[in-house]
């Protein structure tokens, strides 16, 4: 039980929050507004309860709007805390007759990617410094070969990952044209939603439908913030029959990818953001929460067209990051096949039970679907597999949630010291020292917990845990 609890849940009223506890679940809603659902939150006892997390949760529960829909209920998973942008990171918002771009914001389609590989881990270290100058210049110096034509490059917003191969087949540009695209082709089918969602490329960038060929700056890059490529090894299976159907054992090599849809996503997300507030109604006061949904059906489509370009293109930055590093590791072991276990987004809206779902730093968790959670870069990763939980939303955690905000950990005064930030034997790759300390162990909660509540919730099913060798930040 949260240590005096029935304080915390009197400074919450304070806060204007009307809030239960039943040992696991809390349900939390705005003080004043029963017509709202309550939003529930699953969260362990010895995890922290961050009350800007739950007014946030509560806010985009009380959401409404005078052209009509309505908010059926809000889920947030146990790594959830504060957003910049009002809604908690770890939310899921079901909803009738109206979508919220807010909910899901400008990392559209951020998600993980997980592939392992039949190298030794010894073989791996004994290689180490050379991976790491040649992923140096892939992922920080420029030195990695992405082109695309134009024809691929409008195929890939429209269709997908599908229509990019098939545009790609004929005349493969840069590092694409050293791929085994047919590999690529057939791992389709273990990627959510086969990475394909039905986009329309005249909500991207213009510069990625000039004619010719597009070398487009932000392909094939991290990101900033909690992203990251890493490579890992499978240190434990617990499922083994599951594991061996997804290919994966004990003793792997492993490499997880956390990224999403970088410019193209804020492209899209702010200019949304600004759309919703312009067609608010003339002479209704905007929500307090600053959060705003459309309602207009042709409004409607208008966003999820434009949310689905920015996600395809996030498909394909994974799968970009992933070849580079894959192709690395075949210029030193030889031919590594490496295949691909999942690549799952996190932030997207998607149909839902006559609905619309939309998660912000939450993973799907359906009914046997591979489910990723990595830990810091100084934890265990799990591998995991979904239940299809209805009262969950279907939604798991997407990590462990930040404890410590990258201001806190980055002031002057704070201990910087390797120990007390958790980086006593992490292996980091950053040009920047201060990426380090932002993102260090010590800024994490503790995944153990995290995982364990939603195991035991019946969320998910634990199938492989993966353990940290390198990480690169950029």
């Amino acid at each position: 039980m949260q240590p005096n609890l029935r304080r915390l849940l009197r400074a919450l009223a304070r806060e204007g929050l009307e809030v239960t506890y039943d040992g696991h679940l809390y349900s939390v809603r705005l003080l004043g507004d029963a017509h709202a659902p309550p939003a529930e939150v699953l969260l362990p006892p010895d995890l922290p309860v961050e009350g800007k997390a739950f007014k946030q949760l509560a806010q985009l529960a009380a959401l409404k709007h005078p052209g009509g829909g309505e908010v059926l209920r809000v889920r947030a998973t146990p790594d959830f805390h504060p957003g910049d942008s009002g809604v908690a990171i770890g939310s899921v918002l079901h909803t009738r007759g109206l979508v919220v771009p807010g909910a899901v914001g400008t990392d559209i389609n951020c998600g993980m990617r997980l592939h392992v590989a039949d190298v030794s881990v010894e073989d791996f270290l004994a290689e180490r410094d050379a991976f790491v100058e040649r992923m140096k210049g892939h992922y920080f110096f420029g030195t990695r070969d992405v082109a695309m034509s134009s024809r691929a490059s409008e195929a890939l917003l429209r269709e997908g990952l599908p229509g990019w191969l098939v545009e790609t087949l004929d005349a493969p540009l840069g590092c694409a044209g050293r791929a085994d695209l047919s590999q690529l082709d057939q791992e389709l089918a273990r990627v959510h939603l086969g990475g394909a969602l039905r986009g329309d490329p005249a909500w991207a960038p213009d510069a990625l439908t000039r004619e010719g060929i597009v070398r487009d700056a932000g392909l094939a890059t991290v990101g900033g913030g909690n992203h990251f490529v890493e490579v890992q090894r499978v240190e434990a299976v617990e499922d083994r029959a599951r594991a061996w159907r997804w290919g994966v054992r004990e003793g792997q090599l492993a490499f997880m990818i956390h990224s999403g849809s970088r410019d193209v996503g804020r492209h899209v997300g702010i200019a949304w953001q600004e759309r919703a507030r312009r067609a608010w109604p003339t002479g209704v006061p905007l929500p307090d929460s600053g959060i705003l949904p459309l309602a207009d059906e042709a409004q409607v489509a208008a966003y999820l067209t434009a949310e689905a370009t920015a996600a395809n293109y996030a498909f394909l930055n994974r799968l970009l990051l992933a070849e580079l590093l894959r192709q690395t590791l075949r210029e030193l072991f030889g031919e590594v096949e490496a295949p691909l276990v999942y690549d799952v987004p996190h932030n997207l809206t998607l149909p839902h039970e006559g609905g619309w779902l939309a998660r912000k730093g939450a993973c799907p968790a359906g009914l046997e679907q591979p489910v990723i959670i990595p830990g810091s870069m100084g934890a265990t990763s799990y591998l995991m597999v979904g239940r299809g939980n209805a009262p969950a939303l279907e939604s798991a955690s997407h990590g462990a949630g930040r404890a410590r905000s990258r201001f806190e950990m980055a002031r002057g005064g704070a201990d910087h010291s390797e120990s007390a930030l958790g980086l006593t034997g992490v292996d980091c790759i950053s040009l920047r020292a201060e990426r380090r300390v932002e993102e260090a162990p010590a800024a994490y909660k503790p995944i153990g917990p995290v995982v364990a509540s939603q195991v035991e919730a019946d969320i998910v099913g634990e199938v492989a845990r993966l353990r940290p060798l390198l990480t690169f930040k950029a």
